[in-house]
């Protein structure tokens, strides 16, 4: 049977997470709100509808939300030029083509960095499709935008890979399984915590097993 790979993008594929955390420490700066940058950086991978509240609270996220993601983008966007891809990201999308896997990569960025990091990876011939922000409203750790993931790829089980706690939890609402790398910053047991079936040390360790990766028909 096909497997569906829903493969997450910045932190697994890309090296962004820390980019992230400093735009989001100066945006919310900008609004006269101090929150650690360490703080910051245990939110990375759930979607910017969600990370004002779950690092400063509701009362931040009301007062001054829409101000802070737009200043994240202002102060996210010139760093766009420092991004690189993680070792192995290139070969792990080509090995999951010849595997005959069905390669979704999803992502929660905005269009226009989905559209740069997709450049970085040369990965236009080697996925079934993405996502962006604009496919869903509710992001990561809810399970849309995986969901939304599913219905580009073709097959009849599927799993996911990705970096944070995010990735993990959302997949599990979904029942599908996850394996995990350490290149976002998570350790391993909190990984495991969230639901990681495995845990890797980087890509080119996840590339040597791809040949045992779990994989379970999604729930409705």
């Amino acid at each position: 049977m096909t497997t569906i790979a829903v493969v997450d993008v910045d932190g697994t594929l890309v090296d962004t997470n820390y980019h992230h955390s400093l735009a989001w420490f100066r945006a919310f700066e900008n609004s006269g709100v101090v929150v650690p940058i360490w703080k910051i950086h245990r939110a990375i991978g759930m979607g910017g509808d969600r990370l004002p509240a779950e690092v400063a609270g509701e009362e931040v996220e009301r007062e001054y939300g829409d101000e802070i993601r737009a200043a994240w983008a202002e102060f996210f966007d010139p760093m766009l030029e420092e991004i690189t891809v993680l070792d192995g990201a290139r070969k792990l999308l080509k090995e999951l083509r010849h595997k005959d896997f069905s390669v979704v990569l999803a992502s929660s960025g905005k269009p226009e960095h989905v559209d740069h990091y997709l450049d970085l990876l040369d990965a236009r011939e080697l996925v079934a499709g993405w996502t962006t922000a604009e496919d869903v409203e509710d992001t990561k750790p809810a399970p849309d935008l995986i969901g939304v993931a599913l219905t580009k790829g073709r097959g009849e089980r599927a799993m996911a890979i990705g970096d944070s706690v995010w990735d993990c939890r959302a997949a599990a609402k979904l029942e599908i399984p996850t394996v995990a790398v350490l290149t976002g910053g998570f350790g391993n047991d909190e990984l495991t915590e969230a639901g990681a079936s495995r845990v890797y040390e980087d890509l080119p360790s996840l590339i040597e097993d791809l040949d045992t990766l779990p994989a379970k028909e999604p729930a409705d």
